[in-house]
């Protein structure tokens, strides 16, 4: 295998399971909300908050990268009118470092972070 396919193979990997994190199959990530980004789209109660999140997350699943973007690891859309960032960071295992190989699942844990382009 050449160095230009082994870099694609290995991109396709970390996008699946970049995948796998977005859609919530990946039971080691993380999902972090900022509070900024929570604010901007809920009240102050515990219900709109809840409501908010599940929104956030269901148009984090629904996300369509564009072509060609085989580490599917950040993106943005629209919610009620207000721009939402999200980023996925690869990590070890104890979430002290980045991870030696985001392509390997066995050593690398997942931050989902969704966030407003203020808290970038």
């Amino acid at each position: 295998m050449d160095s230009i396919t082994g870099l694609a193979s290995r991109s396709d990997a970390i996008g699946r399971l970049n995948d796998r994190c977005r859609q919530g199959y990946d039971r080691t990530a993380r999902i972090v909300v900022t509070r900024a980004c929570l604010d901007a789209l809920a009240g102050e109660t515990l219900a709109a908050q809840a409501i908010a999140q599940a929104t956030l997350l269901q148009a984090i699943r629904r996300h369509r990268f564009a072509d060609g973007d085989r580490g599917r690891d950040r993106g943005d859309f629209l919610v009620d009118g207000v721009r939402v960032y999200f980023t996925i960071d690869c990590y070890d295992r104890n979430f002290e470092f980045g991870s030696e190989d985001p392509a390997d699942a066995t050593v690398t844990c997942r931050v989902l972070t969704i966030m407003l382009r203020d808290d970038l």
